[in-house]
C-alpha cells in the first residue's frame, strides 16, 4: 500500500500514475469535512484560483511541458483537454467539470482507496506522497518542519473574481483575441483615458482585506491588482489591462485599457477577470469593479480573496526525485515543495509516482533529465540557492543553454525579429526535451 495525502492536482495525478502501474494507493483528503480558506467543493484537483492551464503554444515552456505530460499519459492533462472552455491559445477548462472528470477517474479505479480523512502525523513505516498543496494545515506542516527540521515559507496568493455572462453590456464589450490569435474568445471592456484614470482612483482608495503576517511577500507572478497599481499609475496599462493588439470595432483603435474576461465554464454563464486577482473587501469589489465600462451591472458569482500559501525550503529537504533527504520513503510533491502553477504540480505529482514506483519494486531513483521540463523544475527544487529559494513556474531558463550555433540568432533577427528568434529558441528546447524524455523512459524501461 501506498499513502497518499491530499487530492489535489499532484496527488491525484500520483495516485492515478500508481494505480495504473498496479499498486494500491490509499488517497487521503480531508474536504469536505476539513476545509480550507479556499477550497469550496470535495472534489478531486479543484482549481481555486484561475481555470488555465497556461499557453498552449508547443514551443512555450507550457507547451513543452503538456507535450511531455501527455507523452506519460498524465490524468490532469488528459481531464483539462477533455472539459477545455474557449481561451484563445491557453487551454481553459470548466473547473467544475475537470474536478469531477478527475474525481470520477479516481473513485472508479480498482487499485484507488478514497477516505476522507484528516492526516496530522503520518505512518512514516508506509510509502508516502505529502500532496497537500499550499494551504496545508497546521498541525501536518508543523509535523513536518519537526521531521526534516526545517521552517516553513510562505507567501500571500489571491484569486479573481467570476462575474455572471448575462450581467455583462455586450453593447459596450466586444468578444476578440489579442492580435485575433485563437479566435473571438475573450470578452474586452475597454477603458479611455479618463475611466482608466477614475478606476485608478477608486481601486487604490478601496478598503483592502488586512494581512495578518506582514513579512509574508506575494507571489510576484500573481500580484493583487491593487499592488500592481500601487508600483506605479501606468502599471496596469502594462500588465494586466494592456490594450496592446485589441482592435476596439467601435473606434478601429486600441483603447487606452482594456479588461480581459475569460469563459470559466463549458456552458458559458461564467467569466473570470483576467489578471485581477484581488484582496479588496467584496463590498470594494463590487463597487470598484462596477466602474469598468461593460461591468457597470455585474452580477459576482464568486469575489476574489487572498490566502497565505506554505511550501518547504526545497533545496535543503528533497533530493531530484521529491523525495526527502533524511527520510526514505517520504515524498512531497506540488505546490508544498515550492513549484507554482496548475501543470507544474501536475507534474509533480507525477514525477513523485515514478520515483515511487522505482522505489516500490526495489530500483534506485532516476530523476528526470534537466534538458526536460519537467527534470529542469524538479533539479531547480533540489539545487536552488537556500538564501532566495521561492516558488517557481515552469520556464525555458531553467533548462540547460542551448549549444553554440543552434539557433541562428542573427539570421532569425534579420527576417523575423526577436519573436522568430524566441520561437526557434522555443522549438529547439521542445526538440531536445522530448528527445530527452524518450531516452529517459527507455532507460526506465531497460533497467526495470
Amino acid at each position: 500500500m501506498i499513502h497518499i495525502i491530499g487530492a489535489g492536482l499532484a496527488g491525484s495525478e500520483a495516485a492515478w500514475q500508481l494505480a495504473s502501474r498496479g499498486h494500491k494507493v490509499l488517497l487521503s483528503e480531508m474536504r469536505p469535512r476539513w476545509t480550507t480558506p479556499a477550497h469550496t467543493s470535495d472534489q478531486a484537483a479543484e482549481m481555486v484560483c484561475s481555470n488555465s492551464f497556461k499557453s498552449d503554444d508547443p514551443n512555450s515552456a507550457t507547451g513543452i511541458l503538456k507535450a511531455e505530460l501527455r507523452r506519460m499519459d498524465s490524468l490532469i492533462l488528459r481531464s483539462a483537454e477533455a472539459t477545455r472552455v474557449p481561451a484563445g491559445t491557453s487551454l481553459a477548462v470548466d473547473r467544475e467539470a475537470f474536478s469531477r472528470s478527475v474525481t470520477t477517474a479516481l473513485k472508479e479505479h480498482p487499485h484507488i482507496q478514497w477516505e476522507e480523512a484528516q492526516i496530522i502525523a503520518p505512518d512514516l513505516s508506509i510509502p508516502t506522497i505529502l500532496a497537500t498543496g499550499p494551504l496545508t494545515t497546521n498541525p501536518l506542516a508543523d509535523w513536518l518542519s519537526a521531521v526534516t527540521g526545517s521552517s516553513r515559507l510562505h507567501f500571500y496568493d489571491a484569486i479573481s473574481p467570476i462575474v455572471e455572462r448575462d450581467s455583462i453590456d455586450m453593447n459596450i464589450a466586444w468578444m476578440a483575441a489579442r492580435y485575433d490569435k485563437g479566435g473571438a474568445d475573450f470578452i474586452n471592456c475597454p477603458l479611455d483615458k479618463d475611466q482608466y484614470e477614475r478606476f485608478l482612483d477608486a481601486l487604490l482608495s478601496a478598503d483592502r482585506i488586512p494581512l495578518n503576517d506582514l513579512d509574508t511577500p506575494y507571489f510576484e507572478a500573481c500580484l493583487p491588482i491593487e499592488v500592481m497599481a500601487d508600483r506605479g499609475r501606468e502599471t496596469l496599462r502594462h500588465g494586466p489591462m494592456k490594450p496592446v493588439g485589441l482592435d476596439d470595432p467601435r473606434t478601429a483603435r486600441w483603447p487606452h485599457a482594456v479588461v480581459q474576461l475569460r469563459q470559466d465554464t463549458l456552458a458559458g454563464e461564467h467569466f473570470n477577470l483576467v489578471g485581477f486577482q484581488t484582496r479588496l473587501k467584496w463590498g470594494a469589489q463590487r463597487d470598484v469593479f462596477r466602474l469598468i465600462p461593460g461591468l457597470g451591472d455585474a452580477e459576482f458569482a464568486r469575489f476574489g480573496s487572498i490566502h497565505r500559501n506554505t511550501y518547504i525550503q526545497a533545496p535543503s529537504i528533497l533530493d531530484a526525485s521529491l523525495q526527502v533527504k533524511s527520510i526514505p520513503g517520504l515524498w512531497v510533491a506540488g505546490q508544498l515543495s515550492g513549484v507554482e502553477g496548475y501543470l507544474e504540480s501536475a507534474a509533480g505529482g507525477l514525477a513523485a509516482a515514478f520515483a515511487v514506483d522505482r522505489a516500490m519494486r526495489g530500483l534506485a531513483a532516476l530523476p528526470f533529465p534537466t534538458a526536460t521540463v519537467i527534470g529542469s523544475l524538479l533539479h531547480y527544487l533540489a539545487h536552488a540557492s537556500t538564501k532566495d529559494f521561492g516558488p517557481t513556474n515552469a520556464m525555458l531558463g531553467l533548462l540547460p543553454p542551448l549549444p553554440d550555433g543552434e539557433v541562428d540568432i542573427r539570421g532569425l533577427k534579420r527576417s523575423g525579429g526577436l519573436r522568430a528568434v524566441k520561437q526557434a529558441k522555443g522549438g529547439a528546447h521542445r526538440k531536445r526535451s522530448l528527445e530527452a524524455l524518450e531516452d529517459h523512459l527507455h532507460t526506465a524501461a531497460s533497467l526495470a
